[in-house]
């Protein structure tokens, strides 16, 4: 099933669909491997991590896009990709839906932040204009080719114009065919529930440990009514954080030692990626021994050749004389059947009638013939 109408029914499903954030291929087989429904590919973990900078739209469309079909080919479960303001104006949002719905993501989002944009749980952001907004929704509406492809429409507005304008927002957003909401840098609870009390389609909330929004559960946030709950700097923040201990300890030791039963041991963390599918799949495709195939090949010519042998010896020979010697006879080691053919070139013509793997042996009177490397002489020619 594809990717998009997997999510498509999850949109469609009781409870809430749990996304946690993912920076890379090895973060994403985490996620999926733990049992989540989904994986969302953050955009502030892929500027951080894949190329080095901030959050600050400093990571250029074709490197987001990149990573996202990086980490949509590296499992199962669906995706659901920042792809942040669009990258321009209405004709940049088509082509970056056209190029995200390649990358074989399920969802995306795009943000009415004006450009440069910055993390969303930074200060100082611009929003842009909401007729602007709307008719780049309605430019990604129109130029996904997968109906089931999810365009969630973000709003900043909350920390810059304010309530009143973010719910003007909302309204007009999903007017223009935002499969969903997200409200970024929700600042409580009781905002949370007037949010999904004022609006009509799937809400997103952005859980974010250091950020400005509540860090409401789960539970509680599917109770609230939201559909869809992103992690996006869980991991890359654990891993910064995990990283720079085990740096500090074998700066201060000159040894990890102490640390090694807080590691992924290294074959667990490559089963992670599909060690074991990959090798039995390598073998599947393994060219045969050489040496063993064509051992087998002798042995099964020397069987069929042995009972060729024994029928001539038994039910032919006795009728031969010396002007049979030379002449071609074609044996059915199966059936004891044979053909005795005096002129060569007819007898050639008969065998290639014949299949390999046909239970048939051809002798030349007087010689012991192998099927495929010509004749091999007994010493000398006798019947």
């Amino acid at each position: 099933m594809r990717a998009t109408k997997k999510f498509r029914q999850l949109l469609n499903e009781p409870g809430i669909i749990t996304a946690p954030g993912a920076y890379d291929c090895l973060t994403a087989a985490i996620i999926e491997r733990t049992g989540f429904p989904a994986v969302y590919m953050t955009g502030a973990g892929t500027s951080v991590a894949r190329i080095g900078y901030p959050d600050l739209a400093l990571a250029t469309a074709t490197e987001m896009l990149a990573n996202a079909a990086y980490i949509a080919g590296s499992v199962e479960i669906p995706v659901i990709a920042d792809a942040d303001t669009g990258y321009g104006g209405t004709m940049n949002v088509r082509r970056t839906i056209r190029e995200y719905e390649r990358t074989g993501v399920a969802a995306v989002h795009i943000e009415d932040q004006q450009f440069p944009k910055r993390c969303g749980h930074l200060e100082d952001k611009r929003v842009v204009p909401i007729d602007e907004m709307v008719q780049k929704i309605r430019a990604a509406v129109d130029a996904r080719t997968d109906d089931d492809f999810t365009i969630i429409v973000r709003t900043d507005a909350l920390a810059v114009t304010g309530w009143d304008d973010t719910m003007r927002r909302c309204e007009a957003f999903t007017e223009a065919g935002a499969d969903a909401l997200f409200v970024e840098a929700i600042r409580s609870s009781e905002e949370a529930a007037e949010v999904v009390a004022r609006t009509s389609v799937p809400l997103l909330y952005n859980f974010v440990e250091t950020g400005k929004s509540p860090l409401l559960n789960v539970s509680e946030l599917e109770r609230l009514g939201f559909k869809m709950v992103i992690f996006p700097g869980s991991a890359f923040m654990s891993v910064a954080y995990t990283v720079a201990k085990v740096m500090a300890e074998l700066k201060a030791k000159g040894t990890t030692e102490r640390l090694v039963d807080q590691m992924t041991p290294l074959t667990d963390a490559f089963e992670l990626m599909g060690l074991t599918e990959m090798l039995e799949r390598d073998a599947g495709y393994a060219v045969a021994d050489v040496d063993s195939e064509k051992d087998e090949r002798e042995r099964r010519f020397q069987e069929k050749e042995n009972k060729a042998m024994a029928i001539y010896e038994k039910r032919v020979k006795p009728g031969l004389t010396e002007a049979d010697l030379g002449k071609l006879l074609i044996i059915n080691t199966e059936t004891g059947e044979h053909e005795l053919f005096h002129d060569e070139y007819e007898g050639r013509v008969r065998w290639f009638d014949y299949k390999p793997g046909d239970p048939v042996h051809m002798i030349r009177i007087g010689y012991r013939a192998v099927d495929y490397f010509g004749p091999r002489p007994l010493d000398e020619p006798k019947l």
